[in-house]
């Protein structure tokens, strides 16, 4: 009986409770969305493993709170210590997140992977993606009205730019102990861009609406300028704005930096593809895989389950949809004083879900028109989403952090 009971004590049966259950469901449910149905399954995937990992008892996997490794005001552990005595799942997240490394890494490799063309064509679309970029700051009123610190209710609002880097990023600076909560939230919801963008559109926009035709507009309105050097516009364009956005708002310096940088070796061309594959490649990969385990593993029980992580949740729902119905609206309000009429469904794009958002915006258009193709119009608004809410984290940190 003695070996028997030492058997049993060797496992983690005695320590599954009702909490570690629920947090495995929640791991479950992610998975299931990531492999099963294709819902950012680059990141969707590795954070809900991150989750499982973090609520196995005894496996010492989840992240501890930052309190664990102060040594006094000004002093804290080092990696060393971390590693030895919380696990190499600390190591990791207090090396690589806690510093802010990945997500500018990442914005480097969406950089390299973005294309500013449909955007520099069409600028006056790019508007729309700054009026989407309403919901961040609607939340973040709310969320101070009912209790949230500044800081807390900046970083939850961030989740409304539909932008998990952004999102992560801003948190690390201003709310890290709401890093899980407010990662899992806008990953969740950017993974649920397919379900959620038709669901406010169909509610806001008009049957007439969604047959506005782009490519009739503009041949009926067709631009009075052209670009006429677009290769010499696309590498002007990363120097100059960060340029810019460096002046006005160094905050943003960090993550817009990157793209801009990760845009600038991919336009260019062949005297720096080779940096252009490893930033969209290699790199990029390394650093998602580490991002998504670590910052699953912030999910423990103890994290999740408070009525705060309940509000996050909800307020992220609602920052997301608010950001989609600004840039709707915006449109409507455009399309009120203009002959050539703009498709309402180019502003719900106006988040930093790229390309997903316009994906579905433009399969939301063919099924009204069979001939509406308006992705590259949606393109436009959706690219320059990214950029605002690089902006927008900036701004909030610049006054809150």
């Amino acid at each position: 009986m003695e070996i028997l009971k030492e058997l049993f004590n060797m496992t983690a049966l005695g320590n599954i409770t009702g909490a570690t259950i629920l947090m495995w469901a929640i791991a479950f449910g992610l998975l299931y969305l990531g492999i099963k149905k294709g819902y950012e399954p680059l990141l969707l995937i590795p954070i809900a493993f991150g989750v499982l990992l973090a609520n196995f008892p005894g496996g010492e996997m989840g992240i501890v709170s930052a309190e664990n490794i102060q040594i006094d005001e000004q002093h804290y552990k080092n990696l060393f210590e971390i590693a030895h005595e919380y696990g190499i799942m600390n190591y990791l997240y207090y090396m690589l997140i806690k510093t802010g490394l990945l997500p500018p890494i990442i914005f480097m490799g969406v950089g390299a992977m973005t294309d500013f063309g449909p955007m520099l064509r069409n600028l006056k679309l790019a508007l729309f993606g700054a009026a989407a970029q309403i919901g961040i700051f609607s939340i973040l009123l709310a969320a101070v009205w009912v209790g949230f610190t500044p800081q807390e209710a900046a970083s939850l609002g961030i989740i409304g730019g539909a932008d998990g880097p952004t999102a992560i990023y801003t948190t690390i600076k201003l709310a890290p102990h709401l890093l899980g909560p407010i990662a899992i939230a806008a990953y969740s919801y950017m993974a649920l861009v397919p379900v959620i963008v038709p669901l406010v559109a169909k509610l806001l926009i008009s049957k007439k609406e969604f047959k506005i035709n782009m490519k009739e507009m503009e041949i009926k309105y067709p631009a009075k300028r052209q670009i006429k050097n677009m290769k010499t516009a696309k590498i002007i364009f990363p120097i100059a704005l960060g340029t810019v956005t460096a002046v006005l708002v160094p905050s943003s310096v960090p993550l817009l930096g990157m793209l801009l940088f990760g845009n600038l070796i991919k336009e260019v061309g062949a005297s720096t593809s080779r940096l252009a594959e490893a930033a969209q490649g290699p790199i990029m990969n390394t650093a998602t895989i580490f991002l998504g385990l670590t910052v699953g593993a912030t999910m423990t029980a103890e994290v999740f389950l408070s009525p705060k992580t309940i509000g996050i949740v909800v307020g992220g729902f609602v920052a997301f949809a608010i950001s989609i119905a600004g840039g709707i609206f915006a449109v409507k309000i455009y399309n009120v004083f203009n002959k050539k009429k703009i498709n309402p469904l180019i502003g719900a794009t106006g988040l930093s879900a790229v390309p997903m958002a316009s994906r579905v915006a433009n399969e939301l258009a063919l099924k009204y028109d069979k001939q509406n193709h308006i992705l590259q119009y949606c393109m436009a608004s959706n690219i320059s989403g990214v950029i605002g809410s690089a902006a927008a984290a900036g701004v909030l940190i610049s006054f809150l952090g």
